[in-house]
């Protein structure tokens, strides 16, 4: 189902509440939008069900868990078939400090978002995680220096 042609004002009102605030109850919802509850919960359901709504997380502080050190990092392979493409994002899933995966339109293929406690464990996690994911030829690193904007 393609979602994103069939949404209304009022679908699109609750995908807005909802990203900022998850944890409003469906009635706060509802008088938020200007719809009665069992209508509101009807649309909540189908923008869950169509996958226009994933699921809900918490968003945490990661310098709080000792996670503020994030490292962007080129990743060109040796290999850009079907087959090594896809080896290679089944292999990124498995390593937890790949918090982001972009395959790009450059001179290099892929873009890795990596968040460690420090550069040690970067170097660590580049040396032992990355650089072995399948058809990996080359990696280059940039250091955030600071985070001005960030998606939660």
């Amino acid at each position: 189902m393609h979602m994103t042609s069939d949404l209304d004002e009022f679908d699109r009102k609750i995908v807005s509440a909802l990203r900022a605030d998850g944890r409003m109850t469906v009635t706060d919802l509802a008088d938020r939008i200007g719809l009665s509850k069992t209508p509101t919960q009807m649309r909540l359901k189908r923008l869950m069900e169509g996958g226009v709504i994933r699921g809900f997380r918490a968003i945490v502080d990661p310098a709080r868990l000792g996670l503020d050190h994030v490292a962007f990092a080129e990743v060109k392979l040796s290999d850009t078939r079907e087959k090594a493409l896809g080896e290679f994002n089944a292999a990124v899933l498995r390593v937890p400090e790949i918090e982001e995966c972009h395959m790009i339109a450059s001179s290099f293929d892929y873009l890795l978002k990596v968040r460690t406690a420090n550069i040690r464990d970067y170097r660590r996690v580049l040396g032992e995680r990355i650089s072995s994911l399948p058809h990996v030829a080359s990696t280059s690193t940039y250091v955030a220096m600071e985070t001005v904007r960030e998606s939660a």
